[in-house]
């Protein structure tokens, strides 16, 4: 692995864990197609953890605000929304761990979940706008979408776009849609480094190649504080359309040339 490639592998962390386009159907092609060398445990640690420290740079003052749980009611009712949509996330993930490795073994299948997910960017353009805010939401607005982000872990299918979409079918506002979508995603992160690190434990950290990975970390950081803020702009404007036609092209690109060559 060197510098180049942790450098190129952040920046595709970095940009598709937030832009709806899906950020491990991305990596998969990426090692598959295009012929890159799996980063290995330790890259992937970091590049996991760069992304989180996107979420708490843009969102900082928010992870901050929970902490008066105790003496504020608004504060009490968001923080129970997120663990609860947490846990639905991990209980699901745990079950189905053993399935969804073996899709991420086949690009064919993330070529067809790219193409549901650009369905999913399109939703997101038609649907009406919602009026609530995070102290409208229910208990049962959190667990469905806890419940539709255990949904995309499955490799092609976009985490942001479909947290959004269901907080959005769920009447939320657009702002309260992306704060608690990408609020939600940071426990999530930070599982799937954790479960990362258990094995780097085990491996060791390869001290040569540190340079080249905190540079994939510090690259991942940089691209997802970018894409986190570009997609704001881009659902106040309306345009998720863009990447629905990127996913499909992106799909149908996939499926062909998997087909062909199997």
């Amino acid at each position: 692995m060197n510098l180049f490639d942790a450098a190129l592998l952040g920046l595709i962390q970095g940009l598709t864990e937030f832009l709806p386009v899906s950020s491990s159907g991305h990596l998969v092609l990426f090692q598959d197609l295009l012929g890159l060398n799996e980063p290995g445990v330790t890259l992937e640690v970091l590049l996991h953890f760069g992304t989180l420290l996107a979420v708490f740079f843009v969102f900082g003052k928010d992870f901050i605000a929970l902490f008066k749980f105790f003496r504020d009611e608004y504060q009490r009712h968001f923080l129970i929304l997120l663990i609860l949509g947490v846990l639905v996330t991990g209980i699901l993930g745990l079950l189905f761990e053993p399935y969804i490795e073996l899709l991420f073994s086949s690009t064919l299948v993330v070529g067809f979940m790219l193409l549901i997910t650009g369905l999913i960017n399109t939703l997101i353009k038609i649907i009406p706008h919602g009026q609530k805010n995070i102290a409208d939401m229910k208990l049962l607005d959190a667990l469905l979408i806890g419940l539709w982000q255990a949904f995309a872990i499955i490799p092609g299918i976009s985490r942001s776009g479909t947290t959004i979409l269901t907080a959005l079918w769920r009447g939320l506002d657009r702002d309260a849609a992306v704060r608690f979508s990408f609020m939600l995603s940071a426990p999530v992160i930070f599982g799937a480094t954790l479960i990362e690190a258990r094995e780097l434990i085990t491996t060791g950290l390869e001290r040569v190649m540190l340079f080249n990975y905190l540079t994939g970390t510090f690259v991942a950081l940089v691209s997802g504080v970018f894409a986190i803020k570009f997609l704001v702009r881009i659902l106040s404007g309306n345009k998720f359309h863009y990447f629905a036609y990127y996913c499909w092209v992106i799909g149908l690109i996939v499926i062909i040339f998997s087909l062909i060559n199997n």
